[in-house]
């Protein structure tokens, strides 16, 4: 897929660095050229006869090459490849990508270039959480830039949480979408997905019956047709696909702050099973049997969060879906549902005993938009997906 590509491949200075060599070596695998460019912090991780090794090519790391500048060699550089891919990329480098700073060769190719630009964050959960950081997120973002990750996890520095540079196998996925060219390869799609555990004490908790196929299957289908997609998902039976930016979560409450984290996106599917209630007071100790008598557990309301981002002010995704698994009376629950929520579209299903749907590997819905109630066939639910991400890449690319 990756035959006779050329990418540009910059390396600035993080510990993520590390993993640049196997990114260089599937890179490779896949038919791509690679040219490195090293910042001068990044060698402090790599050094460049490893990475020109493996590359096979020279390592650039100085903008003032007299033989490279005598030819403007910077200028191209950033124009030869066919993508720049900047992984890690670091706060400061990504802040002077906002802000069109240009004191080395990374940042004077990543200004010269005409060439798409894609960059894979990575820096401390607090780093890429500060407003600064997000304020930047968002400039690159309107300005074209391609983002790939950071996924949520632990870090070298002892912190968990997002920030951490997505793994090199989940980047060149990202790139062969790039090069695919998909109807959706120019939109972001935030996937929630999985079931929600709401804790009752540290050994019990409240959840339901959701697999997480489903949203896992939608995920995979969007990204198929080249859409960029952020993956929540809480505690799932199933893995989470290949080429998506995962995030996972707990809560409902955790599953609010990683959709609120997301945004702003061109549109949102909620294919997660949260739950409905939480214990207002989780015990932070497990609760003991006390000679018979039931313990008396106080409950909350959680977050509703398809009903927030359907009727956001301002930002709002141009396309919101959201499920109604229903036992009965499915189309009139949903479709009142719909109103109440402010959604686009509902894919309701029935969830009754009988049927087998949840948790099982097949579905049944009816997609209920302004045009009515469009009742499909029963089907696998990797075909349910895949006709789902037609629809929406209809949708947003009429």
């Amino acid at each position: 897929m990756l035959a006779g590509k050329r990418i540009l491949l910059i390396i600035s200075g993080g510990i993520a660095a590390f993993k640049a060599p196997h990114l260089i070596r599937l890179l490779k695998a896949r038919g791509a050229s690679v040219t490195p460019v090293l910042t001068e912090a990044a060698r402090q991780f790599v050094t460049p006869l490893t990475i020109s090794a493996l590359a096979g090519e020279k390592v650039y790391t100085d903008l003032f090459d007299l033989t490279g500048e005598a030819e403007m060699g910077h200028i191209q550089l950033s124009r030869v490849a066919d993508l720049v891919v900047v992984a890690p990329a670091t706060a400061n480098l990504m802040g002077k990508m906002a802000q069109g700073l240009c004191d080395d060769l990374a940042s004077t190719l990543l200004l010269a270039t005409d060439t798409p630009v894609m960059v894979a964050p990575a820096m401390n959960v607090r780093m890429w959480l500060h407003p600064a950081m997000q304020r930047n997120t968002a400039q690159l973002r309107a300005d074209g830039i391609l983002f790939t990750g950071p996924d949520d996890g632990d870090m070298a520095c002892g912190e968990h949480g997002p920030g951490r540079m997505a793994e090199p196998e989940e980047i060149l996925a990202a790139i062969e979408r790039f090069f695919t060219k998909g109807p959706l390869s120019s939109k972001r799609i935030l996937v929630t997905s999985g079931p929600t555990h709401e804790p009752i004490d540290p050994v019990r908790y409240i959840a339901n019956r959701s697999s997480g196929a489903q949203g896992t299957a939608i995920a995979r289908a969007l990204a198929a047709l080249g859409a960029e997609v952020v993956f929540v998902t809480g505690p799932a039976d199933v893995p989470p696909p290949d080429g998506v930016q995962v995030v996972r979560v707990e809560t409902a409450q955790q599953m609010l702050q990683a959709v609120e984290a997301a945004l702003p996106v061109d549109a949102a599917v909620f294919a997660a099973a949260v739950a409905d209630w939480r214990v207002a007071s989780a015990s932070g100790s497990k609760i003991k049997k006390q000679n018979g008598a039931l313990p008396v557990l106080e409950f909350a309301e959680n977050p509703d969060i398809l009903a927030q981002v359907s009727q956001m002010a301002s930002g709002r995704p141009s396309l919101v879906v959201g499920f109604a698994a229903e036992t009965d009376d499915v189309i009139a629950h949903a479709t009142a549902k719909r109103q109440r929520k402010g959604c686009d579209w509902i894919l309701a299903n029935d969830v009754s005993p009988a049927t087998g749907i949840m948790g099982g590997t097949e579905n049944a819905v009816v997609l209920i938009s302004d045009a009515g109630a469009d009742e499909w066939p029963r089907m696998s639910k990797s075909e349910v997906a895949t006709r789902l991400a037609d629809r929406i890449a209809t949708a947003l690319t009429a």
